[in-house]
């Protein structure tokens, strides 16, 4: 296929057409399509940059494995989110278990009836950047991820159902508690 007439193709169709020719340089487009939305979400997950270099190449590695996978019931960039968004969960929930060191961090004293108290997003933007990345570390990946989701990437709740393939009122419960750990942990430090 010419460049040209590749470039036009909706990324669901550069999907199907990789998974149906198995073609390298088919990839390498789609590649150069989604590379940097793929390396800010695997840094969001990393210690440094390098970490996030590996992390998006281990998820493209893996990625052209299970792109045959995808059958195009969602947007081919929703569906790589959600792929990008487990597998860093994963890695560092890989990584958490493989080190010994335990930060005990007490966060499960919230009750589901203290959910009522709200913790409004006023107060989380007040949180000093540098004491706010600290707990951010603290946090269960997939807390820290569903915040991130939404006031970094600011995505929707519609949004972030899709890719975490959940309903909205869940999404919005996690949001809750993942901000009230959030405020939690960055009041002990």
């Amino acid at each position: 296929m010419k460049t040209s007439i590749v470039n036009k193709l909706t990324d669901e169709e550069l999907v199907f057409k990789i998974v149906e020719t198995n073609n390298s340089q088919l990839f390498a487009i789609l590649y150069d399509r989604f590379s940097k939305v793929v390396y800010n979400k695997c840094y969001g997950f990393a210690k440094s940059k390098e970490e996030a270099e590996d992390l998006t190449h281990d998820v493209f590695i893996r990625l052209f494995v299970k792109l045959k996978t995808f059958k195009g019931n969602s947007k081919f960039s929703t569906w790589l989110y959600s792929f990008t968004y487990n597998f860093c969960v994963n890695y560092v929930q890989r990584n958490t278990h493989k080190k010994k060191e335990k930060v005990t961090v007490v966060t499960d004293v919230i009750k589901d009836d203290d959910v009522s108290e709200e913790i409004d997003d006023a107060a989380l933007f007040e949180l000093k950047s540098d004491k706010l990345a600290k707990a951010l570390d603290l946090m269960d990946p997939k807390d820290k991820m569903i915040l991130l989701m939404k006031y970094q990437d600011d995505m929707s709740i519609k949004e972030i159902k899709e890719a975490l393939g959940i309903g909205e009122s869940a999404v919005k419960m996690r949001i809750k508690r993942a901000k009230q750990k959030v405020v939690s942990i960055y009041g002990e430090l």
